[in-house]
C-alpha cells in the first residue's frame, strides 16, 4: 500500500507563497487558490448556470480556500457562504475575504457535508460543488440536504471527477485516492440519486477533457518548480503528487476515469 500524501491542506496553508500561485497560473491561466479540475472556460460559466444576480444568495460546498467565492463576491455583488471541512482552507478563506474587503458578503464556515447542515430551508438561490462530492460519505444524503436548502427555482451545480468509465486496476485506484475519501461511481449513479433527492436534473456534461489537460499542466507547473516545492512540501509528498497527477492524466486521458458537471433545479 502507497503512503497517503498531503495534497491539500499543503496547498491551502500555502496559498499565499509565490511559488504556488505560479503553478496555480500556469495550470489554469488564473489564480483563486484552485485545487480541483475546474478550467477556466468552466469557472466563468458556472454564475450563468446558476443564474447569479447582486440579490442572489448562494452556498459554496467544499469552499476550499475561499478564492471562487470571494471573486463571486467581487464580480457579482452576491452573498456567499462557503464552507470547508479543512480548517486551514477555512482559515485562509476568511483571511483572504477579510483582504480583499468583501467580509461584508461571504463568509466561511467550517463543517462537515456529509452531516446535516445548520442552515434553514430554503435559503439559498444558488448552491455549487466542484470536485467535492465524490470525497463525500453518504451524498444521497447529501443531495437531498442540497434540496432542502434551496429556495423553490433554485440551481445547483456540481462535478464528480471519479465517474468510472473502464478498466482501472488496484494500483491505479490506490494513486488515485492520496489523502481522505474517495468514492467512485458507475454511469448513472449521480442521475439517479438527483432524482431521488426530489432535485431535477436539467443538464449531465462530459467534461473529463478538462481533467486530462489540467493534470498534465499542473504536474509540469510543479516539475519546473521541483526545488522551491520539495522545500515546501518535502521530497516525498513532492514525488507523492506527482505520481498522483501523472496518474489522473493517464486514467482521463484514456477515459477510463471520467468527469462529469451535472446542472439540477428545485
Amino acid at each position: 500500500m502507497s503512503k497517503k500524501i498531503d495534497l491539500y491542506s499543503s496547498s491551502y496553508s500555502n496559498y499565499s507563497l509565490e511559488t504556488y500561485s505560479e503553478v496555480r497560473l500556469e495550470t489554469y491561466g488564473e489564480d483563486y487558490g484552485q485545487t480541483s479540475w475546474v478550467s477556466t472556460e468552466e469557472s466563468h460559466e458556472i454564475p450563468e448556470l446558476l443564474q447569479l444576480t447582486s440579490e442572489s444568495s448562494v452556498l459554496d460546498i467544499g469552499c476550499g480556500s475561499g478564492g471562487y467565492a470571494v471573486g463571486l463576491a467581487k464580480r457579482i455583488g452576491c452573498r456567499v457562504v462557503g464552507f470547508e471541512i479543512n480548517a486551514s482552507g477555512v482559515k485562509t478563506a476568511n483571511a483572504l475575504a477579510e483582504d480583499e474587503k468583501v467580509s461584508d458578503l461571504v463568509k466561511f464556515e467550517q463543517h462537515d457535508a456529509s452531516e446535516e447542515l445548520p442552515y434553514e430551508d430554503n435559503s439559498f438561490d444558488a448552491i455549487y460543488s466542484t470536485d467535492v462530492l465524490c470525497h463525500v460519505p453518504r451524498r444521497r444524503e447529501v443531495l437531498s440536504n442540497t434540496q432542502r436548502l434551496l429556495k423553490p427555482g433554485g440551481k445547483f451545480v456540481f462535478s464528480d471527477a471519479l465517474v468510472i468509465g473502464g478498466l482501472i486496476s488496484y494500483e491505479e485506484l490506490e494513486n488515485r485516492c492520496p489523502d481522505g475519501f474517495y468514492f467512485f461511481s458507475p454511469p448513472g449513479v449521480n442521475e439517479q440519486l438527483i432524482q431521488e433527492s426530489g432535485l431535477k436534473l436539467l443538464e449531465a456534461r462530459d467534461t473529463t477533457a478538462n481533467c486530462a489537460l489540467l493534470s498534465k499542466r499542473w504536474h509540469d507547473a510543479r516539475e519546473k518548480r521541483k526545488e522551491a516545492l520539495i522545500a515546501c512540501e518535502g521530497q516525498e509528498n513532492f514525488l507523492g503528487v506527482q505520481r498522483f497527477l501523472a496518474g489522473v492524466h493517464r486514467l482521463t486521458s484514456e477515459r477510463r476515469l471520467l468527469r462529469f458537471l451535472y446542472t439540477c433545479s428545485k
